[in-house]
Formats: structure tokens, sequence, C-alpha cells
């Protein structure tokens, strides 16, 4: 039995042993993680100090290059406001479209009462206005001059006519046309009809503007990119003999690379801040003459400003086409760099 303990507490002792190995051994694996994680976080730190200090050393240089890079960004960003507040102000036009139903001559009023509250409980539809021959007889009367030849006919000419309404929720051009098709073939309607046709050239208009700021916002993505692309080629140039140093000792191309690509998105970040300011500063100054105009037509129409998300969509904007600027730019020039 003695034996037997003794040998038990050799194991039980072996395993414990094997137990803090093992302890020690995951203990040294997640130290070593968390420091490459250190070093890591560290060395990007240091290049995105020593990109932000490099842009200082030559201000005059740097502003210029940021300047025109917040100019292309603020173009796009200002035609997309601009067409924003276009759409804020017609956007209760669509209410404006309205489908006139021309009803039969014969009809009873009876039958005239139900086609009209058919009609209101359609969900396409928001209100159905009645008008009656002798109420449409005295308005012609009100507007024309023809009250005298008016007064020799021996009986009414119109018919009873149905102002139908569409719902804001089927306002759009498509909607309305779908439902104008749906009017003309009920029963007792004799001619229905829709004077949208300036509206349908407005939002053709309207889709024109958009995809000129699209093809805009490409053109100037695409000069914002060349223009990084060449500041960061005059930068390499200007640091050739240190990055030819740089490979002697042993520095790896991402070492190198790595400070040049963080100057490339400071350029495009500062750059779409700068098109953030432009941008706002206009709508500040146009404000004023905007509100005074919306006065004289009896609304309150002002115009407004960057919304966060956009604010946010530009800034991203300006930091992606900084590094695909800079990436480009130092992939293309620093294969060309080696050391004699």
């Amino acid at each position: 039995m003695a034996f037997r303990s003794k040998k038990s507490t050799e194991i039980q002792s072996r395993e414990r042993n094997l137990a803090d190995k093992r302890g020690r051994g995951a203990s040294a694996t997640v130290v070593g993680i968390k420091g490459a994680i250190r070093a890591y976080l560290l060395i990007h730190l240091q290049a995105v100090i020593f990109s932000l200090g490099q842009i200082r050393r030559s201000p005059a240089s740097s502003l210029m290059t940021i300047a025109v890079i917040g100019i292309a960004l603020a173009l796009p960003s200002g035609l997309h406001l601009i067409l924003k507040n276009i759409q804020d102000v017609s956007a209760g036009w669509d209410s404006a479209s309205q489908v006139s139903l021309f009803l039969k001559k014969d009809l009873s009023d009876s039958t005239v009462k139900k086609l009209a509250n058919r009609l209101r409980e359609m969900r396409e539809i928001e209100e159905v206005v009645e008008i009656n021959p002798q109420r449409a007889l005295q308005e012609f009367r009100q507007i024309s001059d023809f009250g005298d030849a008016l007064n020799t006919l021996q009986e009414n000419p119109f018919p009873t006519v149905l102002i139908v309404e569409p719902a804001s929720s089927h306002s759009a051009p498509a909607a309305v046309e779908a439902l104008l098709l749906r009017l003309k073939i009920m029963s007792g309607v004799e001619l229905a009809q829709l004077d949208m046709e300036w509206l349908q050239r407005w939002y053709a208009l309207m889709e024109i503007i958009k995809r000129a700021v699209l093809v805009l916002a490409v053109l100037l993505s695409l000069a914002v990119l060349l223009i990084i692309g060449n500041t960061i080629r005059l930068a390499i140039q200007s640091r050739r003999e240190e990055i030819e140093v740089q490979k002697l000792i042993g520095a790896t191309d991402a070492f190198i690379r790595r400070p040049f690509i963080y100057s490339g998105i400071w350029h495009g970040l500062i750059g779409a801040f700068i098109a953030f300011i432009l941008v706002n500063t206009a709508v500040w100054m146009l404000d004023d003459s905007v509100k005074q105009l919306s006065r004289l037509y009896g609304s309150d129409f002002s115009l407004h400003s960057m919304s966060l998300a956009i604010t946010v969509l530009l800034l991203l904007m300006g930091i992606l086409l900084g590094y695909l600027g800079a990436r480009l730019s130092v992939g293309h020039h620093l294969r060309d760099i080696e050391p004699s």
C-alpha cells in the first residue's frame, strides 16, 4: 500500500509539473501575441507622426496641394448638396399631379356618388373632389369672357368632373400613369386626363443632373488620385538617397512604403476637410438670399448644409483616394530605387 501511495504521489507531481509547464507556455504565447500587436501599432503610430511631420516641414507646397484636393472634392460635393436642396423644394410637386375624370352625361347623381365613394376607398387615391355641371359652368363663366354666349345655350354643355388626387405613396410619375390607366376603363368615365408632362420633364432633367454630378465626381476623383500620386512621387525622389541607405541596411519595402502611404492619407483627409469647410461656407453665404427669395413665394425654405452622413462619407472618400493614390505611386516608383 505504501508503494502504491508513493507511486501515486509521483504521478500527481509529474502531472502538476506538466500542467505548470503548459500554463507557462500558454502565458508566454499570450504575452508574445500582445507584444507583437503592441509593436505593430507602435510602428504604424511612428509612421503616422513621421508623415505628418513631413507635411509640416514643407507647409507652403503641402498647403497648395491640399487646397487643390479640397477644391476638387468640393465641386461634386457642392453640386450634390445643391441637387438635394432642389429635390427638397420639389418634394411636394408630385401632389400637383391630378387626374380629371370627365363622366358620361347620362349618369344619375346616385351613380356619381357611388363612383366617387368607390374611388375614395382606393389606397392609391388621397382625395376626390366632385364638380357638378352647374359649378363647372359657373367657374367657366367667371374665368372667361363668354358669359353672353353661354346664356344663349339651351342646356349645360359641361359634364360632371371628378378631380382625383393621388396619395403621396403613389405620386411618382410611373405610379400616377398606372393609376390613370385603371381609371380610364372604369364604368361611367368618358375621358380621363392627366397633365403631368411638365413634371415628367422635370424628373428627366433631374436625372440628367444626377448623372452629370456622378460623372464629374468620378473625373475629379481621378484628378485627386493623380495629384496625390504626383506628390508622393516627388517625395520619393527627394528622399532617394535615404531610401537607398534604408535598403542597404535591410529595411523592407513595407517599412519604407508605410510613411508615404500615411502621407497620402493625410493629404486626402485634410483635403476632404477643406472641401467640407468650403461647401458649408458657400451654403452659409447663400442662405440669406435664398430665404428672401422663398419668402416672396410664401415659403419658409432655407438651404440645408451637409448632413453628418454625407460629411463622414466625404472624409472617408478623401482617406480612400489618398491611400490609393499613394499606394499606386509608391508601388511603381519604389521598385526603381535600388542601392548601387
